[in-house]
C-alpha cells in the first residue's frame, strides 16, 4: 500500500490528481489534514485530541482527514490506522514549490521526512506554480518514478525532495539530481485594521533567487528540469564539530573561559 499525505489539506486538487494516478500501482489510502497545513514545518499536536474522519466517495473508503498537522497524519496512519506500514509515503502533489530555505518551512516536506524517521521510505512532490496548475504531468511523472525507486530503495535518513516545473511533459529538459538552494523568500507584512480598528498583520512576500550555480535546486527548476534533491534532517555541522573535538584547553588565553575558547574556534 502506498500513503499520501500533503499539507494542503484533504480535498487539495493536487492530492486526489496523485490518487487517481497511483492506483494503478497499489493500493492507495490517504492520511492528510483535514484543513490546509501550510508552512506548518515539522509541528505536532500536543495540546489538544486528534480526531479522524473517515472519508468515503462513492461508496468507496479512500481514507481519513486528520484535524492536525501532516507530520501528526504521518504518525497517526502508521502507528495506528494502517494494519501494516506501507510500502512508500508520497507527500503532495504540493501546490507551489518547496525549494531552497522554503523546504524547512513546508508540511509537506516534513510529512515525508516523519515517514523516513519512523522506517518508511517517502517523497515529497510540488508543482512549481500557484496560477492556473495543471498537476497530470507531475502526478504522471511520480508513477513512473516509484517502481524504480521501491527497487532500488533509499540511503537510510534520506528523502527526495521532488519539484516539478509547471510544463508540459514534452518541454521538460530532463531530471536533474540537485541540492537544497539558499534561496528564500523576502517576506513583507501587510498592515490592516479589523472592523473595531485594531491593526493586524498579514504575511506576504516573494522568493529571493540568490544564486546561479549549476545544480541548485531553484536554478534547475528555471531551467525546467525536474528537480530530485536527497535531503536530510541531521543538523549537525560536521567541519565544526571535527574542529570542537580536537580542542585542548591547554589552549586557553590569559582570563579566557572554556566557554570563550569554544566560541573563538567556532569563529575562526
Amino acid at each position: 500500500m502506498i500513503l499520501l499525505c500533503n499539507d494542503d489539506g484533504f480535498n487539495a486538487e493536487g492530492l486526489r490528481v496523485l490518487r487517481k494516478e497511483l492506483l494503478s500501482l497499489d493500493d492507495v489510502m490517504i492520511v492528510a489534514p483535514e484543513t490546509e497545513q501550510s508552512a506548518m514545518g515539522h509541528a505536532i499536536t500536543l495540546t489538544q485530541p486528534l480526531k479522524i474522519r473517515k472519508v468515503k466517495e462513492d461508496g468507496e473508503f479512500i481514507g481519513y482527514a486528520v484535524n492536525g498537522t501532516p507530520a501528526d497524519c504521518v504518525k497517526l496512519a502508521i502507528t495506528v490506522l494502517l494494519d501494516e506500514p506501507p510500502k512508500l509515503v508520497v507527500s503532495g502533489i504540493n501546490l507551489g514549490g518547496n525549494l531552497g530555505i522554503c523546504a524547512l518551512y513546508s508540511g509537506t516536506v516534513s510529512a515525508a521526512t516523519e515517514a523516513m524517521i519512523m522506517g518508511v521510505p517517502s517523497i515529497a512532490v510540488s508543482l512549481d506554480t500557484y496560477e492556473n496548475p495543471d498537476f497530470k504531468t507531475a502526478a504522471k511523472f511520480t508513477r513512473k518514478f516509484i517502481p524504480q525507486l521501491l527497487e532500488k530503495g533509499l540511503p537510510d535518513g534520506v528523502v527526495l525532495n521532488i519539484n516539478v516545473p509547471p510544463v508540459s511533459e514534452s518541454e521538460f529538459a530532463g531530471v536533474a539530481i540537485t541540492r537544497q538552494g539558499k534561496s528564500r523568500v523576502i517576506e513583507e507584512f501587510d498592515c490592516r485594521k479589523d472592523p473595531h480598528g485594531r491593526t493586524y498583520y498579514w504575511l506576504a512576500g516573494e522568493m529571493l533567487f540568490e544564486e546561479t550555480e549549476e545544480g541548485a535546486d531553484c536554478v534547475m527548476i528555471a531551467k525546467k528540469y525536474i528537480s530530485v534533491a536527497p535531503i536530510h534532517f541531521d543538523l549537525t555541522h560536521y567541519a565544526s564539530l571535527d574542529k570542537l573535538k580536537a580542542v585542548s584547553y591547554t589552549h586557553l588565553r590569559a582570563h579566557e573561559t572554556e566557554a570563550d575558547l569554544v566560541c573563538r574556534l567556532l569563529l575562526e
